[in-house]
């Protein structure tokens, strides 16, 4: 949607996209911190993990607040984590990218609103699934689950708003790729826990792949598996060379899964095509 802007209007559209993403991302944060331990996402509004007091407005400020307090609670003075302001970054980053994204997985010529909204609401989705995922080696089958919902709404939203026959088929095609990527993930599960004596992936990967299928359809999901496997296996050799990894430690394969679509969503099927399958391209 960037795209169709006039150059006058770009830095400040740009500017206020961000601004929203800073926004989101700082409740992004919240989900990711409260899911896991089973708290309301709303109630009580923000407060120090330390002390527990409430935060003024003027404390929740997304990146500069944390700027200006030097990283640290106004009231206690616990330390906050550099990762807040580090996600809020990135969400205003990736809420960007969406503006000017190409998803090859919503037909030729889907409403450029949708696209744009499609993305920022695939952002917060994978986001806290991969924040928790790192924490704690976990992702939230609700999450997962309404994700695939959410994908499957958004590509019909996009393919009947191009044709009946078009909805159909991307809808179709979709739901093929959402059971493709539960069932296919399962069946690596299941072979190597034969062969290995333990799973080589959870069952959240597999609910995760679900989701991604639905937003991206086969080829993006095979994409997007194919440029997971090359970043996990590329990030457990170093860490094994570099000793961060013990033998046989698991990591959480749920973050290059999310980072995957995300870059598959956003730079479109031909160009990870030309750079992954060349032969294909």
């Amino acid at each position: 949607m960037l795209q169709t802007l006039s150059p006058e209007l770009l830095p400040l559209a740009g500017l206020s996209i961000a601004a929203l993403g800073a926004c989101i991302g700082s409740f992004l944060n919240v989900v990711a911190w409260r899911l896991p331990r089973q708290e309301s996402l709303i109630h009580p509004g923000s407060h120090c993990p330390y002390c527990g007091s409430r935060l003024r407005w003027f404390e929740n400020i997304p990146l500069f607040s944390w700027l200006l307090q030097r990283g640290r609670c106004r009231h206690c003075g616990g330390a906050i984590a550099v990762r807040y302001p580090a996600v809020e970054a990135l969400t205003a980053g990736l809420f960007v990218a969406a503006g000017v994204a190409l998803p090859s997985g919503l037909g030729a010529a889907p409403p450029p609103l949708l696209v744009v909204l499609g993305g920022w609401l695939l952002v917060g989705l994978l986001l806290p699934l991969l924040l928790i995922d790192l924490d704690h080696l976990w992702l939230p089958e609700p999450l997962c689950r309404w994700g695939v919902v959410l994908g499957l709404l958004v590509c019909a939203s996009a393919g009947f708003s191009q044709g009946d026959a078009i909805g159909r088929s991307l809808l179709l095609w979709h739901l093929l790729a959402a059971s493709a990527g539960l069932l296919g993930f399962e069946a690596v599960s299941a072979a190597a826990g034969k062969l290995l004596g333990k799973p080589a992936l959870g069952l959240g990967d597999a609910k995760l792949a679900a989701l991604l299928g639905a937003w991206l359809g086969l080829t993006g999901l095979g994409l997007m598996v194919s440029l997971a496997v090359l970043a996990g296996a590329l990030f457990g050799l170093l860490g094994r060379l570099s000793g961060r990894l013990k033998r046989q430690q698991p990591f959480p394969f749920g973050p290059f899964l999310a980072a995957a679509g995300l870059a598959v969503w956003i730079g479109g099927n031909t160009l990870w095509q030309q750079l992954l399958w060349p032969a294909l391209g």
